[in-house]
């Protein structure tokens, strides 16, 4: 028997939402900076406008001091989230593992689909079935935000020390193919949050839980 969401996963998941909200503004502040992709002979930008409401920092120089701050305390946080997976064995219930998950989180994404078609045409919605901890489908969304979330430290590591980690900043593309990336990928992280809220909004029983831990089981 163990506790669905442990100390250590709660308080990491809990640091998170404040960190990643102050990147995330302060990062767009500093896109705004050059609000433009590519060599500046051959830049092209975005089709819509970024609402200053969304940004923190104020300037390049205040806003590039909150990015690095938080940026430190994603990464410890990361570290102690990733060595607590691997160190007591939680990455085998929450990480996605295709032999046994790919054809779970199939049929948990046709049941999304039925439900919401279910709902338009105001019919019973089909049952959903039981698939212990988490089904295939969240460990999928889970394991590909976590992937994310390393492409982003790394494209950051990069657009941070693009000479000293030319290397890393060659992988992604150079200089302008690591600034698309971390900006591509915060709007990839952003669209994951939205779908976990609506997860949430529809299971409410998993915040109560990432709050008090749960009661425990298998």
């Amino acid at each position: 028997m163990r506790t669905p969401q442990p100390l250590l996963i709660r308080l990491t998941h809990w640091i998170n939402v404040p960190t990643l909200a102050v990147m995330a503004m302060s990062g767009l502040q500093i896109f705004l900076a050059y609000p433009y992709f590519g060599p500046r002979g051959d830049a092209w930008e975005l089709p819509f406008d970024i609402p200053e409401a969304i940004t923190a920092g104020r300037w390049l120089g205040g806003a590039r001091h909150l990015h690095f701050a938080f940026a430190w305390v994603l990464v410890i946080n990361a570290i102690a989230y990733l060595a607590y997976l691997i160190a007591s064995g939680e990455y085998k219930r929450r990480l996605f593992w295709p032999p046994r998950d790919a054809k779970n989180a199939l049929r948990q994404q046709l049941f999304y689909v039925k439900a919401f078609a279910a709902k338009l045409r105001r019919k019973p919605a089909p049952v959903e079935e039981h698939h212990g901890f988490y089904n295939g489908l969240q460990r999928a969304a889970y394991t590909g935000a976590l992937g994310l979330g390393i492409l982003e430290v790394l494209s950051g590591l990069a657009l941070w020390k693009p000479v000293s980690l030319h290397r890393l900043c060659w992988c992604l593309g150079g200089y302008d193919g690591a600034r698309f990336i971390h900006f591509a990928v915060l709007v990839a992280l952003m669209l994951f949050l939205v779908g976990h809220i609506a997860m949430v909004a529809l299971h409410p029983k998993s915040l109560a839980e990432m709050v008090t831990g749960g009661t425990p089981r298998e």
